[in-house]
């Protein structure tokens, strides 16, 4: 007998979808025959918004006031109450104390020693996650220091404590309001949304402006952007705390506060270290950008290499970074299940005091030993000048079929494609994406994805988002058709994916600046490179989810389709593939968002979109363009979460239907 539930639950379009989209279809039709103003990429703005967010960013910083102080002079306030904390980090643990200036300058005290450091840490470490995590402490311990970058690390390491423990309160308590407050929490949701898909470059010159140029100001540009996974992560966290869990607090007398901190907090605590990890990386990756303002240690000796070209010691630098963000991904990480499942306090409190000793008895010891505290630069490492060599011969080399594939890529494949989105008339791109987002998500989602849409063809940058359109739809591409197929082959074999895993962490971790100079290197400026480097930074994600994806499938699933005698290909096709497909498509959104992320930092290799608007017009000092170039970056990456993710839901939705 046929089962015609899942066709009651999922009904052919009737005669109102059909009139709905017969409506729209007559009026895609009739953009045709709109005025050619109307029916071409406007190269103009239809309303002065960048004007509008001038005019208001010149009335935030000359005239705007609170209860009679100006707002400049509370936001500078700000910025010299911030600069305090991370000042003395760094004298405790990169600088150390001085008295005096030139000639006269004499160090009262060390700063923490190198070798005290990393056995502390890694004792922590062992105690919390276990002897791997405490030899790869010491190694990488051992490697800042013997590459002479440990007194950058440190100052990167003042600055991300403290962002990541700003972030952390800050996001927690509006995570908490808004879980608390359900009316505003979707007003909440969008807000962060737009946060957390808005160009980092962006954040650059409102915090210049308000805050002026120095590490206090890098810090709230980086707190504005690492803050929202932490308030996302908050909401869906605290949502999860089991009903039952709730009402037995409530039985036992607990007041809200008790809830709040004996009951909710401390079951949530694992999808809360999720949030915390992510804002650890994002905090991480805005380093580099950060020191374009004042913000000094590693991400100053990446960009200082970058600008010499000098692969060699960019690659050293952001190694450096990698190996801390892990470093504190895999602390934080256990010390949130050490912490849900009840941590000692008594034996914690005990390694703390070891932990003291190993930092205190060789920073005391540095006083007669020098290298104890810092290590001697006659003693550095470094692999700088072969990188280079390598980088050299491969240029020489190979310059003539590199220079082929280039010119070819460039003539037959990236140009047309480019100029067939841009001749695309406006109207028509609107429709389209209103009519996917109403057959995938409903009526909401046609409405968010046409006002997205919309929001930049008035500003005036349609022209520029489709070309940032065209260089992401051809990276992702790229992206999944490496990316998919290895992770499906990965996930069939066990035992490489713990080194698949580590290999997907360094690259989500290595910093996006360091991508672009190897692309410079071979194939110069341009959207060649700059397409190299992207697929480099989002391929990641693309394995990621295609190990997810086949592991995910039930195994229920795959036993029946082999008693059935499904050859391996059938089993794929028909079951592995419809099954993973949920998760696929949550893949490609993520993808998607990294290589829009990683667009906007190739403006720097000269490619002709939004990144580069919103460069161009932070180095102008043009607050109103850069803003608005960065919220159209923000709409077009939002038009495609919301399609990506109503399709996600769809097809979860099929599938658990199909197998009803």
């Amino acid at each position: 007998m046929t089962d015609t539930s899942s066709h009651t639950r999922h009904p052919v379009l009737g005669p109102r979808a059909l009139w709905t989209g017969g409506a729209i279809l007559i009026a895609v039709l009739a953009a045709f025959l709109l005025p050619a103003r109307l029916a071409g990429s406007p190269d103009a703005p239809l309303l002065p918004v960048s004007e509008w967010v001038d005019a208001a960013m010149n009335w935030l910083v000359r005239d705007a006031a609170i209860g009679g102080l100006s707002l400049s002079d509370v936001t500078r306030a700000l910025a010299a109450s911030a600069q305090w904390p991370i000042e003395a980090l760094q004298k405790l643990l990169a600088e150390g104390w001085i008295s005096g200036a030139g000639f006269n300058k004499k160090q009262i005290l060390p700063p923490a020693s190198w070798l005290g450091v990393t056995l502390a840490t890694a004792l922590l470490a062992g105690r919390l996650a276990g002897w791997r995590l405490g030899l790869f402490t010491i190694a990488a311990g051992t490697y800042i220091a013997t590459f002479g970058l440990w007194t950058s690390a440190m100052m990167t390491l003042s600055s991300v404590l403290f962002c990541v423990l700003a972030a952390l309160i800050l996001g927690l308590m509006l995570g908490i309001r808004a879980h608390r407050s359900p009316g505003i929490e979707p007003t909440v949701r969008a807000v962060m949304n737009v946060m957390q898909t808005v160009p980092i470059f962006s954040y650059l010159l409102p915090t210049l402006l308000l805050f002026g140029y120095g590490p206090s100001a890098a810090l709230f540009a980086t707190v504005a952007y690492a803050m929202p996974p932490m308030v996302h992560a908050t909401v869906l966290a605290l949502q999860s705390v089991p009903p039952d869990t709730m009402d037995l607090a409530r039985m036992t007398g607990c007041s809200r506060r008790q809830t709040l901190w004996k009951v909710e907090l401390p079951v949530a605590m694992p999808r809360l270290a999720i949030g915390l990890n992510q804002v650890v990386m994002m905090t991480l990756n805005m380093v580099i950008i950060a020191s374009m303002i004042g913000a000094g240690g590693l991400g100053y000796d990446v960009l200082r290499a970058l600008r010499r070209l000098d692969f060699g010691a960019a690659f050293e630098a952001g190694m450096a970074i990698v190996v801390l963000a892990v470093l504190l991904d895999r602390l934080t990480q256990a010390l949130a299940r050490k912490q849900s499942a009840g941590l000692r306090k008594g034996r914690f409190g005990r390694d703390l005091l070891i932990a003291g000793a190993l930092v205190l008895i060789p920073t005391a010891l540095s006083l007669l030993v020098p290298a104890l505290a810092i290590w001697p630069k006659a003693w550095t490492i470094s692999v700088a000048a072969p990188l280079n060599d390598a980088v050299s011969f491969v240029n020489q080399r190979f310059y003539d079929p590199l220079e082929a594939l280039r010119t070819f890529a460039l003539l037959y494949v990236m140009n047309p494609i480019r100029d067939m989105m841009q001749l695309l008339p406006w109207p028509v791109v609107v429709a389209t994406v209103t009519i996917a987002g109403w057959i995938l998500g409903g009526v909401r989602a046609a409405m968010t994805v046409a006002a997205l849409a919309l929001f930049i063809v008035v500003t005036g940058y349609w022209a520029a988002a489709m070309g940032s359109l065209y260089l992401t739809l051809l990276s992702v591409l790229v992206s999944l058709a490496i990316g998919f197929p290895f992770g499906i082959w990965a996930a069939s074999r066990p035992r490489t994916q713990q080194a698949v895993q580590i290999f997907l962490d360094t690259l989500q971790t290595l910093p996006t600046l360091v991508y672009l100079l190897p692309a410079v290197m071979l194939f110069r400026n341009g959207d060649f490179s700059a397409l190299i480097a992207i697929v480099s930074y989002a391929v990641a994600p693309a394995v990621r989810y295609g190990i997810d994806g086949m592991l995910h499938v039930p195994s229920e699933r795959v036993e029946a389709a082999a008693m059935a005698g499904c050859s391996r290909w059938q089993t794929f096709r028909y079951v592995r593939l419809p099954g993973a497909l949920p998760t696929l498509l949550l893949g490609v959104n993520q993808t998607v968002m990294m290589a829009l992320s990683m667009l906007v930092i190739a403006a720097l290799v000269g490619t002709r979109e939004l990144g580069q608007e919103v460069f161009t017009s932070l180095s102008q000092g043009l607050a109103g363009p850069g803003i608005v170039g960065g919220l159209c970056v923000a709409c077009l990456a939002l038009i495609i979460d919301t399609l990506l993710k109503a399709a996600a839901a769809r097809a979860t939705q099929q599938d658990r239907s199909s197998h009803v």
